[in-house]
């Protein structure tokens, strides 16, 4: 194994030095040659922001919160999604004006731990459904943070994600 002596390096960005000190350009510039001589600024000018090297100050690209980049520093742009996810609202929301029975659990509480809905569904939101007494027509606005499940006597409306359209609804049982 080789050992190097240690050699502190004063690297710039635009005219202030990692130091905080103010420099002239050419200053960074022999420390980092010094290290490689100018073979190594020649490998630097390929590199995306560093071509010229007078500020080294361009700015990487915006990247939107989860979109793949390519090794070359490029954003893929993904094709906007043309349906929606299969979560419980959506679902709630196909099935609009069905009358359902849904079940929740409030815990720590002793008058009623659970409780059991049964209404017309009016509204679903991300955290909250709306239903309806088909007989006094009282709205109750229910917390989706206390849903456990619900069940309806009739035929849900469902869309598969992915799926342009409804699935056939017939089944092969065997």
């Amino acid at each position: 194994m080789i050992v190097q002596p240690y050699r502190p390096v004063t690297y710039t960005i635009g005219s202030v030095s990692s130091s905080g000190m103010q420099m002239p350009m050419s200053t960074g510039m022999q420390g980092m040659q010094g290290m490689q001589g100018t073979q190594g600024m020649q490998g630097m000018q390929g590199m995306p922001g560093m071509s010229g090297m007078p500020g080294m100050g361009s700015m990487p690209p915006q990247v939107s919160s989860g979109s793949p980049m390519t090794p070359g520093g490029a954003v893929v742009q993904n094709p906007p999604q043309q349906f929606e996810q299969s979560y419980i609202e959506n679902i709630f929301r196909l099935n609009l004006g069905k009358v359902g029975t849904f079940y929740f659990t409030y815990e720590n509480n002793k008058e009623w731990n659970a409780k059991v809905y049964k209404g017309v569904l009016e509204a679903a939101g991300r955290d909250h459904i709306i239903i309806s007494d088909p007989v006094t027509g009282q709205r109750t606005v229910l917390l989706m943070i206390y849903f456990d499940y619900a069940t309806f006597d009739e035929p849900l409306t469902y869309q598969y994600p992915g799926v342009i359209g409804n699935p056939p609804t017939t089944r092969n049982c065997r």
